[in-house]
């Protein structure tokens, strides 16, 4: 599906984003990828074919960074075809006037201005080619979410960004969307789980809140964003897709409780 195609994939070592660089390396992509961890670079290495991947330790916050990653991609490979905007963070997980100015700003910065600047400037490559470009949203950007109010601000901001860049850029070919995940297994989810005052529960609630009946693994997102930023796709621009089991349809975030105060509804 993804023969001689080149994608830059950020945050794509951990997770759904190194589920998506397995999808993407299988369907014969080479591939950019941006990680700010050094550790997580070695381990995915192990598992990604060398001769198709270059890896860059870079902060998708810092614009020169990014410019810099870009045209070490274009260096290795010769070009980009896609950009997928996966890097992301979650913390903290508080209400909004308990999130101080800095969570406030690094939220922000990585979540959305890291949008901003891979696209400022891989934009002409994605120009050259007819490229596309892929965001990880997630369904709390339309639903919302207790005890989450800045990472839920960024994933709306990141579905109204994903609908606007769609339609600046069709003029020039480029097609733009997202997918919104529900609950995935990430190591971030894991490790939140283990945080929680009964975390023996986490498992049901989140099996819970997916009709469905059960919370993925990251895989099902990759298959999802494998077709999104393929040519099977070439007609759809400006679509936040959600990748949730259904959640959005019976949301049922009474399964398990805090304390008698708060619900845990930690997803996307």
């Amino acid at each position: 599906m993804l023969n001689n195609k080149v994608i830059l994939l950020t945050g794509g070592t951990e997770g759904i984003g190194f589920e998506c660089a397995k999808a993407y390396e299988k369907a014969g992509a080479m591939i950019g990828i941006i990680s700010n961890s050094a550790e997580s670079i070695q381990q995915a290495s192990l598992q990604l074919n060398a001769k198709n991947v270059h890896y860059i330790k870079a902060d998708v916050a810092n614009a020169a960074e990014v410019e810099q990653a870009v045209q070490e991609t274009i260096s290795k490979f010769g070009k980009i075809d896609i950009v997928h905007n996966n890097a992301g963070i979650a913390n903290p997980s508080k209400a909004l006037h308990e999130t101080n100015d800095d969570e406030w700003e690094r939220l922000f910065a990585v979540n959305v201005k890291g949008i901003y600047h891979t696209t400022r400037f891989a934009l002409n490559e994605l120009k050259n080619n007819k490229g596309n470009i892929l965001n990880t949203s997630s369904l709390v950007g339309d639903i919302g979410q207790e005890i989450h109010a800045a990472y839920s601000a960024t994933k709306g901001a990141i579905n109204a960004l994903t609908k606007s860049m769609a339609l600046d850029y069709a003029p020039i070919g480029i097609r733009v969307n997202a997918v919104a995940p529900a609950g995935v297994w990430t190591p971030m989810l894991r490790n939140w789980s283990t945080q929680q005052p009964n975390p023996e529960l986490i498992a049901a609630y989140l099996d819970g809140i997916h009709v469905l009946g059960y919370c993925p693994e990251g895989d099902v997102v990759a298959d999802a964003c494998l077709f999104m930023v393929s040519d099977m796709a070439r007609f759809i621009t400006g679509c936040i897709l959600p990748v949730t089991g259904g959640a959005e349809l019976g949301y049922r975030k009474n399964l398990y409780k805090v304390n008698s105060e708060k619900a845990v509804t930690n997803i996307g």
